[in-house]
């Protein structure tokens, strides 16, 4: 594919999500911070040491929430039940440090999700993910 270097790529160039809910299976584990945990016991209207224990794992990095034997996060059928509080790292996907640090992490997450476009040159790839990386930061 050409490309002008001078034409702006947004977020919804490079992705549209399709609700497929195939980030939600598998890729490592989703980690939660104490705020996640505190807002998702609230959300559930739990306690957070009843949320850790029904919903997460521990590891040695911290708490993962947990995952269905089919690979799902707990929370997942056919849509987030957590949607509204769902925690950063659901949020950022696919727009991750990752793809900034190797732009080939972004074509190996395209495998499982057909809302990820791989028919942009790498480098713009990286730009459009790190100026949303960016934007959440600000």
């Amino acid at each position: 594919m050409h490309f002008k270097k001078n034409r702006e790529v947004r977020p919804e160039d490079i992705f549209q999500c399709d609700m497929c809910g195939e980030c939600c299976k598998g890729f490592g584990g989703t980690y939660v911070t104490e705020e996640e945990v505190s807002n998702i016991s609230n959300y559930l209207n739990i306690d957070s040491a009843s949320f850790i224990k029904k919903y997460c794992q521990i590891t040695r990095l911290g708490k993962v929430l947990a995952q269905k034997m089919d690979g799902y996060c707990v929370f997942w059928d056919k849509k987030c039940s957590i949607h509204p509080v769902k925690p950063h790292m659901c949020k950022a996907w696919p727009f991750i440090e990752a793809v900034v640090i190797d732009v080939s992490n972004w074509r190996i997450m395209a495998n499982a999700c057909p809302g990820i476009r791989t028919d942009f040159p790498d480098w713009v790839i990286v730009s459009c993910v790190r100026k949303v990386i960016e934007g959440r930061k600000k």
